[in-house]
This record gives structure tokens, C-alpha cells and sequence, in this order.
């Protein structure tokens, strides 16, 4: 897998993190403080955007009264204590990371999530700590499945995108890695069951966890 590689993008949310529950939570608890109820395909529409777009969406679709700043920035008050302190690495992940370092491959991170949520589970897990590049769909042009995340991490970390090997957890997102031209690795996670069989389809290569790249090391 690591063949020819000479750097490694994750995603944050269910990719490094396992995450993706809570946000099901947050959604249930902010819609219905405005007397709204929770559809249960909520995140099928959101999947892929960037924290920007997912505001623009939500005040657009549900009619909201505040602006995407203040929905933002509610957002990220809601989240921001599970993400320091509730939730969990992906299992193996730090040893993954650990092994990347050793071997020289450069690390970093493209997601879709906030810069105060990434600073939130940095506090926590130090994934900073291995990454050399960390680049929030809100600073590209368009989120996933558009490549726009994946090429500008690529050039921060000044390797080309077929040397880049990309880690991800949902569709939209693999389909983000390979529109950038990288090889693309998908990572099971429970909050993704059911496209499992077309992640499985597209990528170029699947893993239940990442104790299965690091057995060996």
C-alpha cells in the first residue's frame, strides 16, 4: 500500500477519529430547540460539505433565523467538549501514525470539520504532533467529492498526487481522493454501514481498522 507513497491524508471525522455518532446527537438536540424534526437523512444530504456549506444548506433548507457565522459558531459550542474529551482515536490509528513517522512519509489531515473542532481533538490526541499540513474544506473553493481539499494538502506538503495516499471514511469522501488523483484507502466505521459494499467498490483498498496495516510492525 505504502509502495511509491510518499504522503498520507486523513480525514478527521470516522477516519481518525471515531466521531460520527455525536454529530446525530447535535443535530437531534439543535433542531428540535427550534421546533424542527430530526429526518433521518440528514446526513446522506450534508455528506461531503464543508462546515461553511453545511450552514449555507441548513439556513437555506430548514429557514433559520440565525446567520451561517452564528450557526457556525453554535455548532462548534455544541461539539467542542465531546471533541476534547469524549471521543475516541480510530484503533491502531496512533500506531499507524507512529509508523508513518518513522519511515519519513509526510502526514496530513483534509477534512470537512471546523478549525475549532481540529484544535479541540488536537488538545486532546496531538495529531498535530504528525501532521504537516492540516486544511479545512472551508479554506478551498468547494468541499468533497470535489478534489479541491486533497490537492491543496498535497501541495502544502509539496508531494505530487499520485505519490498521496488518502484515508477515508464515506463515499463522498473517496470519491474527493480519487477526483484529486491519489490512491484512496477506505476505513470501516460503523456510522457508514450501509455504503460499505460501494466503499469497498471504489477504493483501492479497505481496512476494518488500522490494526490491519500495523500487525506486522
Amino acid at each position: 500500500m505504502l509502495n511509491q507513497i510518499k504522503a498520507v491524508i486523513f480525514d478527521l471525522d470516522g477516519t481518525l477519529v471515531d466521531s460520527m455518532g455525536l454529530w446525530k446527537d447535535i443535530d437531534i438536540e439543535f433542531l428540535s430547540a427550534r421546533g424542527i424534526e430530526y429526518e433521518d437523512d440528514l446526513q446522506e444530504k450534508i455528506e461531503g460539505m464543508s462546515f461553511t456549506e453545511t450552514a449555507v444548506f441548513c439556513k437555506e433548507y430548514y429557514q433559520l433565523e440565525e446567520s451561517v457565522e452564528e450557526l457556525k459558531a453554535i455548532w462548534n459550542q455544541m461539539a467542542e467538549q465531546k471533541y476534547r474529551c469524549e471521543i475516541q482515536p480510530k484503533p491502531g490509528v496512533l500506531k499507524f501514525l507512529d509508523g508513518l513517522k518513522n519511515r519519513g512519509i509526510k502526514m496530513g489531515i483534509a477534512t470537512s470539520n471546523s478549525e475549532e473542532l481540529i484544535r479541540a481533538v488536537n488538545d486532546a490526541y496531538h495529531f498535530d504532533e504528525y501532521m504537516s499540513c492540516i486544511v479545512t474544506a472551508c479554506s478551498v473553493k468547494k468541499g468533497k467529492p470535489a478534489p479541491d481539499v486533497y490537492l491543496e494538502a498535497a501541495r502544502q506538503l509539496g508531494v505530487a498526487p499520485e505519490e498521496c495516499l488518502v484515508f477515508e471514511d464515506i463515499v463522498k469522501g473517496i470519491e474527493a481522493g480519487k477526483n484529486a488523483g491519489m490512491k484512496v484507502c477506505a476505513v470501516e466505521d460503523f456510522f457508514s454501514a450501509k455504503q460499505r459494499e460501494k466503499k469497498k467498490e471504489i477504493s483501492d483498498y479497505y481496512i476494518e481498522t488500522y490494526h490491519d496495516l500495523v500487525k506486522d510492525w
